[in-house]
């Protein structure tokens, strides 16, 4: 199972938010002298991706691959605080890319992912998440928010 999260891992984030961007702004002839605060934000978003996928294998006992979908119910860790984490601290890369580069091309980019992140959650990923997990599942989602984080960490055992 290692292999299976290593490999989606380098398959989706680190093409989305790595590869994809650099090579944006790579061939963007509009890009700008950027700014190295981004790094910061890219820093953050690295660490929470890492946890993140760390808390599907270990908790959610799968990956963060449409094909390879967690088996229970991930709340641990930061999905106390957000329902999303793992887009946020994509999206966290991906602005902190568009600060290093300042390529309008890759900050288009990164408005776009997070369109297709909306997209993906609501069409796709909550009405899975209701008919595998019931009742735990709106449990949760009525107790945590979807993007913008909370200091109450949900703890539905309590």
């Amino acid at each position: 199972m290692f292999l299976r999260a290593l490999l989606a891992f380098l398959m989706v984030p680190v093409v989305v938010a790595g590869f994809v961007p650099f090579m944006l702004a790579a061939y963007d002839p509009y890009k700008a002298n950027g700014n190295y605060a981004g790094l910061l934000l890219l820093g953050i978003g690295l660490f929470i991706l890492v946890w993140c996928v760390r808390d599907f294998y270990v908790s959610g006992k799968g990956t963060l691959a449409p094909w390879d979908p967690p088996k229970n119910l991930v709340t641990t860790g930061l999905y106390r605080h957000v329902r999303n984490p793992m887009y946020v601290g994509v999206l966290l890369i991906l602005s902190g890319w568009a600060i290093i580069t300042a390529s309008p091309i890759v900050s288009g980019f990164s408005l776009f992912m997070f369109t297709a992140f909306y997209v993906r959650v609501r069409l796709h990923e909550e009405p899975w998440a209701e008919r595998t997990f019931a009742d735990q599942w709106l449990d949760y989602k009525n107790n945590v928010p979807r993007w913008i984080p909370q200091l109450k960490g949900y703890y539905p055992d309590k």
